[in-house]
């Protein structure tokens, strides 16, 4: 008698495709329409339509002001061919921000679409409501949240800039995974222009139920956001150290 293969007891502690089995030289048949089916969800994470009018009533039950913008990218194909255009407004969206600058704010919030609307639709209102008493706490309460259609990370730079805003924080859906299609990131800029670098940003992965709860990765993203106003900058300038209690 063989001893048992210990893979399979690990397989019960992950979501990774380990110990898939084999029908001769191919994948049972089983595992495949696995496969098939995690690759199917994924797809249509990408192409599944941003629902801003259901995002919005949400937000606003709950006491959050909203307004709604869309990306130079005119649609989603033109979105997933031509990533610049996702990093920037509209000309029409541009115009609209100058006049709620109103002398500039502490933290303006960008919700995009990203690659996964299925990610922003689930976790991006949870999220916000475990963030904004932590948020309220430092003295950083956010001004209305700012919902983008055909979005990258890098608008929230614009964004950020047309608000006079000290910081900008990007939720959007991340690139879908065989085990992820609803995985929400968050990205913090401090003194958000147009042009910084990605090395000049913190990003907080994996926000969902299965990787980051909404507790813990509220946690983190406040208190990225207090050290980054505290030391004045983002990114390769601030390491995430919100897991050690650090002396003031």
């Amino acid at each position: 008698m063989s001893a048992p293969d210990p893979w399979f007891t690990l397989r019960r502690h992950t979501a990774a495709r380990i110990a898939l089995g084999r029908a001769g030289v191919s994948l049972p048949t089983a595992e495949w329409l696995r496969f098939s089916l995690a690759h199917a969800l994924a797809r249509d994470a990408v192409h599944l339509p941003f629902d801003t009018a259901t995002l919005v009533a949400g937000l606003q039950h709950h006491g959050f002001e909203t307004l709604v913008l869309e990306s130079a990218a005119p649609d989603r194909a033109s979105f997933l061919r031509r990533p610049d255009l996702g990093r920037r407004l509209s000309a029409r969206s541009a115009a609209l921000l100058p006049a709620l600058a109103a002398g500039g704010c502490e933290l303006a919030i960008v919700v995009g679409d990203g690659l996964s609307a299925l990610a922003v639709h689930t976790h991006a209102l949870p999220l916000l409501q475990e963030l904004r008493p932590r948020l309220e706490a430092q003295g950083q309460a956010p001004g209305p949240i700012v919902l983008v259609q055909q979005c990258r990370v890098a608008l929230g730079d614009e964004v950020g800039a047309l608000l006079q805003a000290r910081a900008a924080l990007v939720l959007i859906g991340e690139r879908p995974g065989l085990s992820s299609p609803d995985s929400l990131g968050a990205y913090l800029t401090w003194a958000p222009r147009p042009g910084c670098s990605d090395a000049m940003r913190n990003c907080v992965s994996n926000i969902r139920p299965e990787g980051l709860d909404m507790a813990a990765a509220a946690h983190r993203i406040a208190w990225l956001l207090g050290m980054a106003r505290r030391r004045g900058g983002s990114g390769v300038a601030l390491k995430d150290e919100s897991d050690r209690p650090l002396l003031d």
